[in-house]
């Protein structure tokens, strides 16, 4: 799935899973297993999501990444749900394998959710972020390597093509720093799925599972989060063009 924000106190659960499955699906293959720096893949998909509480609520996906010329490239999700709706969008440069934000905006709203928006705007020149979240601004000094919470997504997913197999992320989020982990730990089944998990602290109730397709250029085919409560979210692909 929109960003996905790590489930805190200032992100009820249900929502975090929306958020979470939207970062899911930067996860687009490939084409090829390359081990050196590629531009990315641009793609259009379309994920279908059920949430089982004792209630099944379902909602819908769409990702797309496009070029726009120059080294520059539009990352955009759009989700509608019962529970919320989310647009997100950034503006980034790739270069020789990293991605380089330069503009992200977030925007959730719905019956059953309080309306939030991020901004964050990168001048690389400068060293500084600055942006607007929950109607506060903030700056900060930018890291090496610092990213947004759609381009670490999309590092991850060339990461990952490029045969990482732990990968950690400075991710700006909320006006601060955050740390996101994840680790591809085996393979899976008959198909040999490739599976991989987002690393917490051992105490940590929340577990967050994803499967990605080696014969498919390791398309995500599935995506499992089982909260502390025992509820489970799971996330399906539906539909996937490649290509320009």
């Amino acid at each position: 799935m929109p960003h996905l924000t790590r489930p805190t106190a200032r992100t009820p659960h249900h929502l975090g899973f929306w958020c979470l499955l939207l970062g899911s699906l930067l996860l687009l293959p490939a084409l090829s297993r390359a081990q050196s720096p590629e531009p990315p893949t641009p793609f259009r998909a379309s994920y279908t999501a059920k949430l089982d509480k004792g209630l099944a609520l379902n909602g819908d996906a769409r990702r797309s990444l496009t070029p726009q010329g120059n080294g520059v490239w539009l990352y955009r999700t759009e989700v509608n749900s019962f529970i919320a709706n989310i647009n997100e969008s950034l503006v980034l440069r790739w270069d020789n394998g990293r991605v380089v934000p330069l503009r992200y905006r977030y925007r959730l709203s719905g019956m059953l959710v309080k309306d939030r928006e991020q901004a964050i705007d990168f001048d690389w020149d400068a060293g500084v972020a600055t942006g607007q979240y929950r109607g506060k601004s903030f700056e900060l000094p930018l890291r090496e390597g610092a990213l947004d919470p759609l381009g670490y997504q999309l590092q991850l997913r060339q990461d990952i093509r490029a045969g990482r197999r732990d990968m950690r992320y400075q991710v700006i989020d909320g006006g601060d720093y955050d740390e996101d982990v994840f680790a591809v730990v085996g393979e899976d089944g008959d198909r040999h799925l490739l599976k991989a998990e987002k690393v917490r602290s051992p105490d940590a109730k929340r577990r967050t599972y994803l499967w990605f397709d080696p014969d498919q250029a390791f398309l995500l085919v599935r995506l499992l989060q089982v909260e502390p409560d025992g509820s489970r979210y799971e996330l399906t692909l539906s539909e996937a063009e490649l290509g320009d």
